[in-house]
């Protein structure tokens, strides 16, 4: 991906500590790429297996978001290139062949889920017009096609107003799941702490939990551009910058979406949960069955819509500079041009899959999850101890907890899919 280039801030201890609009933008950004739609289905998730495996997987949440992402924007910046993406990095430490598959795979794990997002947003939108707007439906390839070229259209702008789209997206996304979070508070019933189920049916059901878990505060697609980025605007410090503004974007994260998960999960009582698990609603539409809430109701959409879009924008991020240095490898010809096929061949499938909207999408969400989880967890900890410019992480307890929780999450997703 093409950004702005930016005048390097120095390298002084001051720079790293000192918070700037640049760090905070990132943030937004790494934010709204975490949360997508499946926020609403979340609580349901998650809060089905019982309280204990709730508490235990939002203890572990904050730690396995924070250090996989952490791991994954040191492997980008371990590159001896300076301008180095993904692709690169993966072919410089693994080899050619090696490098191009897993190129390959990280690219297939993002695409489909930006396919289910063109097909969320274009049923998101339409469902809004036909149910709170009393309109008819509009043509589904005029929509389709207006609202996935509205979303390329922000990202071609340029990094500024990406960013500023982040920023417009992301605070009332925050403000809407914090208000909500609040406006349950009254409906909230202590949980039955005695019900504990045998260690066996408990340990599967925290084992299955943890693939949930780690995909609801997924930002992967968007850290290489996000660490190019900070490479270029801080140097030499650009390690300790992305590692700050991670640690904040995690905080961010954990924060807004564990209160809204427990202020949901609070407010249903688990016989509800498992009600709703097997209706597979959201838990907005459950909830606003329950309470007869006109309130949610209205705003069920309304999340969707923007937690869709932002986490859009942060997908497109990640497949387009993934596409890009593929290409790149494979074809002779100038980046620019590339980079406009490549967005022209990704506008026009996206367009395709959101006006056939097909059934087969959360399967392919399924497939990617597992290659999701070996990029994010597993790989960057396995080059801690191939890659001399990592050595420094070999043998600390970090690097063992993450490549433990990946394999936990890769097992769990294979078992569930069997």
């Amino acid at each position: 991906m093409s950004l702005s280039h930016d005048i390097p801030l120095g390298n002084t201890e001051e720079t790293v500590s000192r918070w700037t609009k640049h760090d905070t933008s990132w943030m937004l950004s790494l934010f709204g790429t975490a949360v997508g739609a499946g926020i609403l289905f979340l609580p349901i998730n998650i809060g089905a297996g019982g309280f204990w495996s709730l508490l235990i997987m939002a203890v572990l949440a904050g730690p396995m978001t924070f250090l996989a992402h952490r791991g994954l924007a040191r492997f980008v910046l371990s590159s001896s290139k300076p301008d180095a993406d993904f692709t690169d990095v993966v072919e410089e430490h693994f080899g050619a062949s090696a490098g191009r598959l897993i190129s390959l795979l990280y690219f297939l794990s993002i695409f489909p889920i930006l396919l289910i997002y063109g097909v969320g947003l274009t049923n998101t939108v339409d469902s809004f017009i036909v149910n709170q707007l009393g309109m008819d439906s509009p043509s589904r390839i005029m929509l389709s096609g207006v609202l996935v070229f509205a979303m390329i259209a922000i990202m071609m702008a340029g990094e500024k107003v990406m960013l500023k789209a982040f920023e417009v997206i992301v605070y009332p996304l925050a403000a809407i799941l914090a208000g909500l979070s609040f406006y349950l508070i009254p409906n909230w019933q202590m949980p039955d702490l005695a019900i504990m189920q045998d260690w066996q049916g408990f340990s599967v059901t925290l084992w299955l939990a943890i693939p949930v878990t780690v995909f609801a505060f997924s930002h992967a697609a968007a850290i290489s551009s996000f660490a190019n980025v900070q490479r270029r605007h801080y140097g030499k410090e650009a390690g300790q910058k992305s590692e700050q503004i991670l640690k904040r974007t995690s905080i961010m994260l954990i924060s807004f979406v564990l209160f809204f998960v427990f202020s949901c999960v609070l407010s249903l009582s688990p016989e509800q949960l498992m009600e709703a698990k097997a209706q597979n609603v959201s838990v907005l539409s459950y909830l606003a069955n329950v309470h007869n809430s006109p309130f949610i109701i209205t705003l069920g959409p309304l999340i969707a819509f923007i937690a869709i879009s932002s986490s859009f924008l942060g997908h497109f991020m990640g497949a387009r500079e993934s596409l890009n240095g593929m290409l790149q490898k494979q074809v002779k010809m100038a980046p620019g041009k590339l980079d406009k096929l490549g967005i022209a061949f990704m506008f026009f499938a996206i367009w395709f899959a959101a006006v056939m909207n097909p059934s087969i999408l959360g399967m392919m969400e399924a497939l990617s999850g597992p290659v999701i989880a070996m990029i994010l967890f597993i790989m960057p900890m396995l080059a801690v101890y191939k890659v001399d410019a990592l050595k420094e992480y070999r043998g600390k307890f970090s690097t063992y907890f993450i490549l433990f929780a990946g394999l936990l999450a890769v097992s769990a997703i294979v078992f569930s899919l069997i």
